[in-house]
């Protein structure tokens, strides 16, 4: 999420840092505050982040886990 949001040499950074989606201080600065967070709502492996606002950041109130799966639909469907 951070090389999506702030390494201009990332595949996706177009679609991420390029349209001024960022991660929140909290996350950024300090690995252990989003490893607690992760755990505490619900990260299993083989779930990936989910932005719930599409034009939000990646911060505590606007993430969660979903599968692939539905990742993939989401990405349909907004499309």
């Amino acid at each position: 999420m951070k090389q999506r949001c702030y390494n201009p040499n990332n595949r996706s950074y177009k679609t991420y840092g390029g349209r001024g989606i960022k991660v929140c201080d909290e996350w950024r600065d300090n690995f252990m505050a989003f490893h607690d967070w992760a755990i505490a709502n619900g990260y299993e492996e083989g779930l990936t982040i989910d932005r719930i606002d599409n034009d939000g950041d990646y911060e505590p109130n606007n993430c969660r886990w979903i599968t692939l799966q539905e990742n993939v639909s989401k990405m349909r469907k907004e499309q």
